[in-house]
């Protein structure tokens, strides 16, 4: 076994040249999102069944799913390292990597952050930790931790590193998150160029466009950069649904519903976040009075066999409005029934969050699904603040913003959901989008017709 450097400049225990080029090759097409990682990391594998960092790595990924049926192969990969790390001789990164993993098993992915942030203690330009990180941050809605991460470790980094580009597409991603708009977007357009095939800066970037109200803007961003996303995993899905949502705020529904059908859901995946771009897209919709026709059903046949998960309460919210949306009662009541069940794992760090606002949330989106407004907005009002918790971004959680508005309005609370409103458009730096808009008009012909209604009822 001989001590070699990979491309970030980490030492890593690999016997050949070969192993070192499948292990550049994953790490790249990891920070990348390409649908070519587990292909480079397999053939890693095959040709150096021993590398321990190698399987930690394989059990993250799995982790990263948030899917129940990965945790046996995250479990597999883990005791896989763990014999290879007694055996072999291995390193302080390579023992982060499969500590990481341990941890994030037992139920505490800020032990895997904190694992990794140790790495960038000594080993600031290792991306790899950095990305993860970052990743398992994203999951947990921690923002300003994403952001406090990155910046630690850039200022280490040189012109000429191999992947500072992916490293400012991340940083353009904290940026925007943590609602500093102007510099996330040069972050974003100075990390695509150097990284051109950096999908995570692009839709940093197009994040900008949708939080600042420039939808036109967004669409013309993405436009001719299909290349950046083309390569991706499912990833290329969610860089599309942003494009859908920004010909969503122009209006444009013929366009929306012909990417969803065409890109969003060409492939009828039950991945969770492929789930979310959809589920959340037809929502949006519908809250716009357009028909879907019977785009449901699919959503809610994949959603069913997602009731017992409770992997990530991101994913069983939007489970839920896939269920929701196709009427599927019996799957909702296993779901929440679960999710209570969930809440009280003391095990588990996530557990705190589908307590609240996990089940707050759920029990709104049920309401709102049953048209009982009042108690959907009573629900999705408590749950509102920690919303952030649930993980995802402020576009994404952004259909439990609307559903919250839309249900203020439908049960009369104009006051609550011009308050909303008001909160809506300072996060998104002020600017009113069509939504925004459309329900202030809303809630002006609702209050103007409220005292005709009531000199007619006398």
């Amino acid at each position: 076994m001989t001590l070699r450097t990979d491309i970030l400049g980490q030492d890593v225990l690999l016997r050949d040249a070969a192993s070192v080029d499948h292990w550049n090759k994953t790490v790249m097409a990891f920070l990348a999102h390409s649908a070519a990682t587990p292909t480079h990391l397999g053939a890693l594998l095959e040709a150096e069944p021993e590398f321990a960092m190698g399987h930690a790595v394989k059990g993250m990924f799995y982790f990263l799913l948030g899917r129940r049926e990965m945790i046996a192969g995250a479990e597999e990969a883990l005791q896989t390292a763990k014999t290879h790390l007694a055996t072999r001789p291995s390193n302080t990164r390579e023992a982060a990597f499969v500590e990481a993993l341990d941890v994030t098993i037992k139920g505490s992915p800020l032990g895997s952050i904190a694992a990794m942030e140790r790495i960038l203690d000594t080993n600031p330009q290792d991306t790899l930790a950095m990305k993860i990180s970052h990743a398992v941050r994203f999951m947990l809605g921690d923002c300003q931790g994403m952001r406090r991460s990155i910046e630690r470790v850039l200022p280490t980094y040189d012109a000429d590193h191999v992947a500072r580009g992916y490293l400012l597409g991340c940083h353009a991603f904290a940026l925007e998150e943590t609602g500093d708009y102007a510099k996330a977007e040069t972050a974003g357009r100075m990390g695509l160029g150097l990284a051109a095939d950096d999908a995570w800066g692009l839709h940093a970037v197009a994040h900008v466009y949708d939080m600042t109200g420039d939808s036109k803007g967004g669409i013309n961003w993405l436009t001719g950069r299909e290349a950046a996303w083309e390569h991706c995993n499912n990833f290329r899905y969610h860089v599309w649904w942003h494009k859908a949502l920004m010909h969503l705020d122009q209006g444009d529904t013929e366009t929306v519903l012909d990417l969803y059908d065409t890109e969003i859901r060409k492939d009828k995946t039950d991945d969770y976040r492929d789930i979310s771009n959809a589920t959340s897209l037809l929502s949006r919709l519908e809250l716009e009075g357009v028909s879907i026709g019977n785009r449901w059903e699919e959503l809610a046949d994949l959603s069913e066999k997602r009731t017992e998960d409770g992997c990530l309460i991101f994913a069983d919210l939007h489970y839920l409005l896939a269920l929701t949306g196709g009427k599927r009662d019996d799957a909702i009541t296993t779901m929440m029934t679960r999710m209570r069940r969930d809440a009280t794992d003391l095990r588990n760090e996530l557990a705190s969050v589908t307590a609240h606002p996990g089940i707050a949330a759920a029990a709104g989106l049920e309401a709102f699904g049953e048209a009982d407004y009042h108690t959907a907005y009573l629900n999705l009002a408590r749950a509102r603040e920690a919303m952030p918790n649930i993980g995802g971004s402020h576009a994404q959680r952004d259909v439990f913003a609307r559903l919250t508005i839309d249900a203020a309005i439908r049960a009369g609370y104009h006051g609550e959901a011009q308050r909303l409103l008001g909160d809506r458009t300072k996060l998104r730096a002020g600017k009113n989008d069509r939504y925004t808009q459309a329900r202030y008009d809303l809630i002006a012909q609702a209050e103007a017709a409220a005292p005709a209604f009531l000199h007619s009822a006398e």
